[in-house]
């Protein structure tokens, strides 16, 4: 489940890149004389930490953890399939000088039907994971867009930076604004919704 979690991570962390809170386009410059400079107010976040399981954003963990729960069966008989293949491969390895030549291909061949099998349901298992990783996990990119856009907006903020997507070579503690923003989308977020079923 390591590599379903890994494809997950990235993947969320990637579609906040394109917030419009995170990354806005920039208006064409208007040349100004004489006029004042706004104030500007910039905080920075590390989305990175939404994942954390002990102290990220909750709901991402339980929706992850019931996506999981939901393609268990198919990684259990993925892994099953594995074993299979090992222990067989293991077996003609150790019989190839010995066995009778005809039993021996019979087990090649049945070791080349299982990886083929095992290629093929494991590229459907990751298309399937895929697909509805997006059906599940696009509703909560979306809460969290806003809930971020709206943190900002009540706390005077102008830009908010997303440290995990783009090098920051200084910036003081003081404006770093993440675990405040995780606190504060849990308290209005508890973590008691579960995915909606496959379709």
């Amino acid at each position: 489940m390591k590599i379903y979690r890994l494809i997950s991570a990235v993947a969320f962390v990637a579609a906040l890149a394109v917030s419009p809170v995170l990354a806005q386009t920039r208006p064409a410059a208007t040349p100004q004389t004489g006029a004042a400079l706004p104030e500007s107010k910039i905080a920075l976040i590390y989305s990175d930490a939404f994942l954390d399981p002990k102290t990220g954003i909750g709901r991402f963990n339980t929706v992850l953890s019931n996506l999981n729960r939901e393609f268990q069966p198919r990684q259990t008989e993925l892994q099953q399939l594995q074993q299979k293949i090992t222990q067989l491969k293991e077996e003609v390895d150790k019989t190839k000088t010995v066995a009778e030549p005809r039993a021996l291909q019979q087990k090649v061949e049945q070791l080349e039907l299982w990886n083929k099998d095992l290629q093929r349901k494991g590229e459907d298992a990751q298309a399937a994971y895929t697909k509805r990783r997006g059906e599940i996990f696009s509703p909560l990119e979306d809460e969290i867009k806003k809930g971020l856009e709206a943190f900002a907006k009540q706390r005077g903020i102008n830009v908010i930076i997303d440290g995990s997507q783009v090098p920051v070579v200084y910036a003081a503690d003081s404006i770093d604004v993440t675990r405040a923003f995780i606190n504060d989308f849990n308290s209005k977020n508890p973590v008691t919704a579960s995915i909606a079923p496959p379709k």
